[in-house]
């Protein structure tokens, strides 16, 4: 069995991954912030690497894919639209560590911009390297830079191609879960220190000032969330489960923030992104061509969105009576 399909040793490596990312951040930003700008780093090195392979590959042999502009309609990949609108969030997460920001009111206004621009442009020389190298069909959402790099290696006759794309993919997702852990686990420590979670929450670690408690916890729950993504159909069903149940919980909150832009008078911005939210949330409940038990995807995605949204509530009853005795 490849490494693409062996599900053991990838859902090991994706355990490994988060823990490292998590744990260096749990020491503090002085060394977490290394495993982020690694990722970013990493990020436009895959980015780089895939342009000039597709270049070398288009020069010997021309591109695999005809190249088309306008999408065409395909009930198959309507489920990708909402991974698109996903991979294009988390500026939102920069909001949650506000107080470790310089002068944030001028600096992230600017970063937003900077960012979907850079965004923009590295999904779109991504994707086109992949077309020159692969035919669409050839490539899935789970392994598409395996088979990439493996079919840039067989052309170019070169080995190495397939190990490096590997680190930098591997070097790319610790930096993003790093990134991601260390602001999303400021929300379980801000809900502790506001009573609406256990005490233990709100701790601080003596020694290098950060939630431990809730950095652990968000480590717990993620790795039980792979593990239980992984029950029953195949590998690349359970990956696209998996995202499909990021977006909506991740989205869940975008109704209230847009909802909140609306209030305050910001009336365009409060409708696009409610319409692209609405958008990515119905989308990401459509289950992929790849999905054979579609039952099986729904009844993941119901059980997880419903586990999500019922324990943030009876966690904020639990508070509620608790501030009422």
């Amino acid at each position: 069995m490849g490494l693409p399909e062996n599900r053991t040793l990838l859902v090991c490596i994706s355990l490994i991954a988060i823990w490292i990312a998590l744990g260096a951040n749990m020491i503090g930003m002085k060394i977490g912030k290394w495993t982020e700008n690694l990722g970013g780093a990493s990020s436009w090195a895959l980015c780089g690497l895939l342009a000039a392979i597709a270049a070398v590959v288009y020069a010997r042999r021309g591109s695999a894919t005809a190249m088309q502009i306008a999408p065409r309609w395909d009930w198959d990949t309507v489920n990708f639209w909402s991974t698109i609108a996903y991979a294009m969030s988390g500026l939102e997460l920069a909001g949650m560590m506000g107080g470790e920001i310089r002068d944030p009111k001028r600096t992230l206004p600017r970063a937003g911009w900077i960012a979907s621009a850079f965004i923009t442009v590295y999904y779109i020389i991504c994707t086109a390297a992949m077309l020159v190298i692969l035919r669409p069909q050839a490539i899935s959402e789970l392994n598409g830079f395996a088979e990439v790099s493996d079919s840039a290696g067989a052309v170019l006759h070169a080995a190495w191609i397939s190990p490096a794309i590997a680190l930098l993919v591997l070097a790319t997702a610790i930096g993003q879960f790093g990134g991601m852990g260390t602001a999303v686990s400021r929300l379980p420590f801000a809900a502790g220190v506001d009573g609406l979670l256990p005490n233990a929450f709100a701790r601080v670690h003596p020694d290098w000032g950060t939630p431990h408690v809730s950095i652990i916890v968000f480590g717990a729950v993620s790795s039980f969330l792979l593990l239980a993504t992984q029950l029953g159909d195949t590998m690349r069903a359970a990956y696209q489960a998996l995202v499909s149940l990021m977006v909506l919980t991740g989205f869940f909150p975008f109704l209230y923030i847009f909802g909140s832009a609306w209030k305050a008078g910001k009336r365009l911005s409060a409708i696009s992104g409610a319409g692209v939210t609405a958008l990515a949330m119905v989308c990401s409940v459509i289950p992929t061509g790849e999905t054979q038990n579609v039952r099986l995807f729904e009844v993941k995605i119901a059980l997880g969105t419903i586990g999500a949204v019922a324990s943030g509530w009876l966690l904020y009853r639990r508070a509620s009576r608790l501030k009422l005795t």
